[in-house]
């Protein structure tokens, strides 16, 4: 039979189906929860002057045109200082990272003004609130700007800052232009740090910072510009909208167009008007000569191109000046340095000739004559009574000629060769002495070999008179030199050597004949040149037997080179060992000499040598004059004192106040204890020295002074009192002894001793 199969048992589970709903459910709410969690804003606060066009839970906050949170709650700033609205936005979690403490909000809305109209688009969408991010530490408190923030300089574009003198009716959002299309606008303005300035800043598109260039010129176009005269009305401006909210233009100058690209850290002038910009530089000149001249019209003028215009005129309150104002071609920019000369032509009728002839047409204009490029820029100047002279760096050969008196010469002279024009005389004035007159000579190019070391120039002005039995002889050198005065000039070497100096110096003589005079040429070079000069006399004896012609620094530049003429004794001085030497006034309290030199000028003397030598033409002057080596007969005496006190060469030695002999010479003793003194007794009064004779030091004066004879001053002379002096005396019979030998020595006493001054013995002289 079948058995039925046993139950198992199993124990009883309490899971049960329905338990999978329940968790599930939970699942999904925590995942709701935490998606609600992570995408949860973030709230800040923003500070507001007002509320007004602002909404609570429909006013957005946009980046680049992106939502990026919205306002949530509105509320009243009761605890603060301004009393404003708080603005409670929440923003988006993926702003965090932004809300630092440069962050700036704004809020944009609909605005009309005569830059433009700004914020239309919040017409259709409302009010927003604009936000800039920045740097700083994160925040969750701000203070809303009044209006938008300028264009941040990290903008692409060129961001450029300019300086006026004034704003005008510039305005924030201006437009800049440039060729009438608007390449930019004005971002901000303010005062410059130096408060006398306004600085602008400009944004210049991207697509158009190649048109700013280094030498750009920025100029305000707001309004319109209106230049009547009679040639009509000119009517300019640069666009309607620069007409009612002002602009600002810009171009580069067409001979600027290679200019470099700019650099925005460097700022530009912000010119007043077109014409500002276009003249380009402003210069104001001091004019004390100003007849003729119109504002407005007057030009200036370079080599006959008009380079500029005189814009104002405003005459000094002494009557005495005026002040101008010129406007220059920027081409000039580079040559108004220290140097440059402006000076009014006008036309001019005189013997020398007609000037200015071109003011007769075109009016009294001012001439501009440019200083030397690289220079110190310079826009203050004043202007000269007259034309300069031509400017050394001119074309040519330029000299300078020394003369006692300028005669009828004047600025526009001619220079003549052979009676043809070959230059013109520059100018003229006083020496530093002011004991000659030196005139300012250019020589055209084509006639500068013409000049040479040998070249003599005279006064040709006037006529020349020569009569006698035979006739009388009258020579002019041109009609124009009779009338206007002239120089003339010969070259009689023409192989002579030609000067390496810039500007040569040459004298100038009376006539021709002194200038051709025969002589000898020579050289003297001397420490220094003062008081020297071309004409400076050469004496001998007190003769005069030569010139200084010509002076110049030697090459090393340590001393002066003289070029001179002998015209006597030509040939017994120009030998080896003559000597030269500068005579100068010398006045002391124990000397005097040369003094004729303080009228009559410093003068060269010569010592000849005595014998035959060979030839020279250098020589180099002594510093002092040379000691007289003739000698002289008499009877020599060597005194020996502890020091030399006032004696020197040339103080006398007396005899009962009566001169007989001198001191030649000094010198340290063998044993240097003793000074001795050599001196030179007249032959005539030798046998007044015998060898007992005593004599003392006669300088200044004795004293001798008692209570009851009261005070007695001595002194041998005047002479003695001034430069000093040695006296002797000689002793009676027989103490007086035998006759001084030569070169015998004697003790030399301070002072006369007791009876010496009593001695009379009786001496016959030969």
């Amino acid at each position: 039979m079948n058995e039925l199969p046993l139950a198992k048992t199993r124990p009883a589970s309490n899971w049960s189906a329905i338990w999978v709903l329940p968790l599930l459910a939970l699942a999904i709410g925590a995942w709701l929860a935490w998606r609600a969690y992570s995408e949860a804003g973030i709230e800040i606060h923003v500070l507001f002057d007002n509320g007004a066009g602002i909404q609570a839970g429909k006013t957005e906050v946009i980046f680049k045109g992106i939502a990026i949170g919205k306002v949530t709650e509105l509320t009243l700033d009761r605890g603060g200082l301004r009393h404003g609205v708080i603005a409670t936005l929440e923003m988006n979690k993926d702003a965090e990272p932004h809300l630092l403490s440069g962050t700036r909000f704004w809020l944009v809305k609909p605005s009309v003004s005569l830059a433009g109209i700004t914020g239309l688009e919040t017409l259709v969408s409302g009010n927003y609130i604009a936000v800039s991010p920045g740097e700083g530490e994160p925040t969750r408190d701000y203070t809303a700007l009044p209006e938008a923030p300028p264009l941040a300089d990290d903008v692409p574009g060129l961001h450029l800052t300019l300086k006026a003198e004034r704003l005008g009716s510039l305005s924030k959002d201006s437009p800049v232009f440039h060729k009438q299309i608007q390449v930019g606008r004005v971002k901000s303005y303010a005062l410059g740090d130096d408060q006398s300035t306004v600085e602008v800043k400009l944004f210049i598109e991207p697509q158009y910072a190649g048109l700013v260039r280094k030498h750009t010129r920025f100029w305000n176009a707001s309004g319109i510009s209106i230049d009547a005269g009679l040639s009509g009305v000119k009517v300019r401006t640069e666009s309607l909208a620069s007409i009612v909210a002002g602009g600002i233009a810009f171009a580069t100058p067409e001979h600027r167009k290679d200019s470099p690209a700019t650099d925005p850290s460097i700022p530009f002038r912000l010119y007043e008007d077109y014409d500002a910009a276009q003249a380009g530089i402003r210069v104001s000149l001091k004019l004390y000569d100003f007849e003729g001249l119109d504002p407005g019209r007057t030009p200036v003028m370079y080599k006959g191109i008009e380079v500029g215009h005189m814009k104002t005129f405003k005459l000094d309150t002494d009557l005495g000046g005026a002040q101008v104002e010129l406007m220059l071609d920027p081409r000039t920019e580079d040559y108004l340095v220290e140097g440059t000369d402006f000076w009014v032509v006008r036309p001019s009728i005189s013997l020398a000739g007609i000037t200015g002839l071109e003011a007769l047409v075109k009016g009294n204009y001012i001439a501009l004559r440019p200083g030397e490029r690289g220079g110190r820029a310079q826009r203050e100047f004043e202007a000269r009574l007259k034309a300069p002279p031509l400017d050394l760096g001119a074309p040519g050969l330029h000299l300078v000629l020394f003369s006692d008196n300028l005669g009828s010469m004047e600025v526009g002279s001619p220079i003549l060769y052979r009676q043809v024009k070959v230059g013109s005389v520059q100018s003229f004035q006083l020496s530093r002495d002011d004991s000659q007159v030196v005139l300012g000579v250019h020589i055209e190019p084509e006639y500068s070999h013409l000049v040479n070391t040998s070249t003599r120039f005279w006064n040709s002005s006037g006529i020349t008179l020569k009569g006698g039995l035979s006739g009388v002889e009258v020579k002019s050198e041109s009609l124009q030199t009779l009338l206007a005065g002239g120089i003339a000039f010969e070259t009689p070497d023409p192989q002579a050597a030609r000067s390496d100096q810039r500007v040569q110096r040459f004298s100038l003589y009376a006539d021709r004949d002194s200038a051709l005079q025969a002589g000898l040429q020579i050289g003297i070079r001397v420490a220094n040149g003062d008081g020297l000069q071309p004409g400076t006399a050469i004496r001998y004896k007190g003769l005069e037997v030569g010139k200084v012609e010509s002076m110049s620094l030697s090459d090393d530049l340590q001393a002066v080179m003289l070029g001179a003429r002998i015209t006597q004794a030509a040939e017994r001085i120009a030998r080896d060992g003559t000597q030269f030497w500068v005579v100068k006034p010398e006045l002391s309290l124990t000397r005097t000499a040369n003094l004729g030199t303080l009228i009559s000028g410093q003068y060269l003397e010569v010592q000849p040598v005595e014998k035959s030598a060979a030839r020279r033409l250098e020589f180099v002057a002594l510093s002092s004059p040379p000691r007289q080596t003739v000698r002289e007969e008499g009877l020599r005496l060597v005194l020996s004192a502890p020091r030399r006190g006032s004696i020197k060469p040339g103080v006398i030695v007396s005899y009962r106040e009566v001169p007989v002999g001198k001191v030649v010479d000094f010198e340290l003793g063998p044993t240097s204890d003793r000074v001795l003194i050599h001196a030179l007794i007249e032959p005539r009064y030798v046998p007044l020295v015998r060898s007992g004779s005593r004599f003392w030091n006669a300088s200044g004066i004795g004293v001798d002074a008692g209570l009851f004879k009261g005070v007695k001053v001595r002194t041998e002379s005047l002479e003695a009192l001034i430069e000093g002096g040695i006296a002797f005396a000689t002793p009676n019979n027989p103490e007086m002894g035998g006759p001084a030998q030569p070169g015998q020595t004697f003790a030399l006493f301070d002072e006369p001793g007791e009876g010496w001054l009593d001695w009379a013995p009786k001496i016959v002289l030969e």
